[in-house]
Order: C-alpha cells, then sequence, then structure tokens
C-alpha cells in the first residue's frame, strides 16, 4: 500500500514529518521502512533525518505484513463489539497491550492473535491491529484493526480529531476551576527516558480537555476528554496543573489510601465512524471495580 503527502512545514525531518501524517505508524516502524528504501522524497530515497524544504512529494510504501512471530495465547478478552473489520475491547488494568523490551507475553497483541484469525499488519510484526494504545495501567475501552484498510481509516479518525476518547480519573487535589482545557507539547522528559514530560522542542501538540464531576476536598472525580492521543498524555498534563491521578507512581510520590494499582483513569467511551459503512457507533466500557470502590469510599466521607 502505497501512501503520499506533501510537506508542509519547513526544516522538519523526514522521519518526523512521516509519523505526524500517519499516526498508526511508530516512529521506529518509519526509520525501518526509511532505511529499507520504501520512502521517497520528489521519486528520491532521503535518510531519516533529511530536513524537509516544503512543498515536496513524500510517497510511502508499506510492503506487506510479514508473519507474525508472537505467540497466540488463550487469555480472556473482555469484547464490547466485533466484526470482519474491528474488534473493541475493554482492556482491563495490568494488561501490556504490545509486546515490548522484557514482555513478550501476557499481552492484548497475544490474546488478539489467538481470538482473531486477522490483524492488520501495519505497525509490523508486534504490533498487529493496534491502532492506539492503553497504558498498563490504564483500563477501559480500546479497538483494534482487522485489516489494513481499517487501520487507516481509524488512524485518520484519530489524526483528524473525528474520533472522540473520553476518560475519567481520579486525582489528587481540589480542582478550582469547573473545566479547562491544557495544552503543552508532549516529548521525552529531558532526564528520565521512562518518563514525558511536556518540553519546548520535539514534541508533539497535545490537547486534553478537563471537567470536574466531583469534588471531595483532597481529591477531584474528572473527565477528560483527548483531542491528541500522546504517551502518558492524560498523566502529564493533570500532574503540569498539580493534579495527579491517584495511584501514578511514575508522576508523583503523593500517597493515598485506595486498594487500587497503578492510575486511577478508565477510559469510558469511545465514538468513531465504522470504517466500512460510516455509521457512528459509540462504545463504553464498564466502569472497574477499583475505581468504583475509591468513588464509594470518597462519597461516603469515610
Amino acid at each position: 500500500m502505497n501512501a503520499v503527502y506533501t510537506a508542509d512545514r519547513a526544516g522538519e525531518r523526514l522521519d518526523v514529518f512521516l509519523v505526524r501524517q500517519a499516526e498508526a505508524l511508530s516512529r521506529s516502524y518509519v526509520q525501518r521502512l526509511i532505511e529499507a528504501g520504501e520512502v521517497t522524497v520528489n521519486g528520491s530515497p532521503r535518510k531519516a533525518n533529511c530536513k524537509l524544504r516544503g512543498g515536496e512529494r513524500i510517497t510511502c510504501r508499506i510492503p506487506p505484513a510479514e508473519e507474525v512471530e508472537i505467540r497466540a495465547e488463550d487469555i480472556p478478552l473482555d469484547i464490547l463489539y466485533e466484526d470482519a473489520d474491528i474488534i473493541v475491547i475493554n482492556k482491563q488494568r495490568g494488561m501490556v497491550v504490545h509486546p515490548a523490551a522484557g514482555v513478550t507475553s501476557g499481552t492484548l497483541v497475544n490474546a488478539l492473535l489467538c481470538h482473531c484469525r486477522d490483524l492488520s499488519g501495519i505497525n509490523g510484526e508486534i504490533r498487529p491491529g493496534i491502532v492506539h494504545r492503553l497504558d498498563k495501567d490504564t483500563s477501559g475501552v480500546m479497538i483494534a484493526a482487522k485489516n489494513d484498510a481499517a487501520h487507516h481509516d481509524l488512524a485518520a479518525q484519530i489524526r483528524e480529531k473525528r474520533a472522540r476518547r473520553e476518560y475519567r480519573a481520579v486525582v489528587h487535589g481540589s480542582i478550582a476551576e469547573r473545566a479547562g482545557v491544557i495544552t503543552g507539547d508532549i516529548g521525552r522528559h529531558p532526564t528520565d527516558r521512562k518518563k514525558m514530560a511536556i518540553v519546548r522542542l520535539g514534541g508533539k501538540p497535545a490537547t486534553t480537555h478537563f471537567e470536574v464531576l466531583e469534588r471531595f476536598g483532597a481529591y477531584t472525580y474528572v473527565a477528560c476528554r483527548l483531542e491528541t492521543g500522546r504517551t502518558h498524555q492524560i498523566r502529564v498534563h493533570m500532574t503540569s496543573i498539580g493534579h495527579p491521578l491517584v495511584g501514578d507512581a511514575k508522576y508523583t510520590a503523593k500517597k493515598h489510601p485506595f486498594a487500587i494499582t497503578g492510575q486511577a483513569l478508565h477510559s469510558l467511551t469511545l465514538t468513531l465512524a465504522h470504517p466500512r459503512t460510516g455509521e457512528e457507533m459509540a462504545f463504553t466500557a464498564p466502569f472497574p471495580a477499583d475505581m468504583e470502590e475509591i468513588l464509594r469510599t470518597l462519597r461516603s466521607g469515610r
């Protein structure tokens, strides 16, 4: 499959441009495509760090998916919806989405490979079907694509902000505003590469809308709606305004009395157009028991 783009920013690296245009593709995968000669600029191959001048015609050939070597595992899935093009999952807290360094089994991808006959191959061998991700300790609704056409369409909906994603979170502190918008480019933390941060250079634009649902003195229950889907976006943005998520040990040292492992963050709803029919579809993931218990405790005043 060939994708053709026109460079729109002078001075931008070729690999950065392609990741921005095709968010379904990871930067490492884009760089592999460039190294393999699958990307041309005005008909000629270039290096990943090639600086664009603006106006160039960039062609990216995505080769057919290689045989997936990750082992299928019979892991139970909470399936919200499934057809020939997509599968919608309520991901449990603690489940890693795809294999990575040090994690080769027990992931959502391992489970999907057992359940589905086909998955899209756009993101390569270790991330078949994965259009967007949730952090290991974030629960809730997410979608996977069963073929490349569906993958491209879903990724475009997310990139063009036609897909809508809403989360629920419990954060530290009492947020004074009823609602607000948090902006700030997100990139790798300058000193801790396992964390993300709001950065001045090299980050990707990110926007999070939040609305206060309930206040409990030392804690606030909020709804968050994403315009963009950057790594750790809600966690980084809420921390940036002084209200880190309960249980988020990576971004806060604040203690809490609740029985939850990982951050109190749940992907509640996903609304999008079906990639084949265009029909608008909305999916809701049931609230997890650990966050229900937090809210019961806070509402009871205990």
